[in-house]
């Protein structure tokens, strides 16, 4: 009987000793080298925490922008019609021009594309960044909680074993 791709084992961390509980937590602190074996085996991609920290945070910078955008893009209104702006050609090129409509806005969206008015556009996309950013600060903290958990216990279990080893010496001078 075929058994199923290797799946994710659920061990209780209390039940290993400190060597085990150091190796997991390396394991989530650490890069981990390939192998043969690394490849059998499922393991937590490297540095998992900071990695999740930092697309959090460069998801938050991307959402700062849009919302710049939306900030941008309701600038443009009937009082402004005729007045001299500054265009850009490039992100370093502007040259001056004048608002003549201000209902059909083309605004560059990237990769060539462009969008009138994108005010709908760019809500959309804080509002999908902004659940994102939910998603993966869960994951973030559940994360941080287990990392907590794993070190508490790895704490406890070398007190005891220094607790251990201690009452081994008292008996040992007696």
């Amino acid at each position: 009987m075929a058994s199923s791709p290797a799946a994710p084992q659920q061990i209780n961390v209390t039940d290993l000793d400190v060597p085990q509980l150091a190796d997991v937590r390396r394991q989530l602190e650490e890069p981990q080298p390939q192998s043969a074996h690394a490849l059998t085996r499922p393991r937590p991609p490297p540095q998992e925490l900071t990695h999740l920290s930092n697309s959090y945070a460069q998801l938050r910078q991307a959402q700062a922008k849009f919302r710049a955008c939306i900030d941008n893009v309701a600038q443009v209104k009937a009082e402004n019609r005729e007045k001299t702006i500054l265009v850009p050609l490039t992100n370093s090129l502007y040259i001056p021009g004048r608002l003549n409509d201000t209902e059909h806005v083309i605004v560059d969206v990237g990769t060539g594309y462009y969008v009138k008015k994108a005010l709908k556009h760019y809500e959309a996309k804080v509002e999908f960044i902004r659940t994102n950013l939910e998603a993966l600060q869960e994951t973030i903290q559940k994360k941080q909680e287990n990392m907590n958990y794993l070190i508490n216990v790895l704490q406890m279990k070398l007190q005891q074993q220094q607790q251990q080893q201690a009452g081994g010496k008292e008996v040992k001078v007696g």
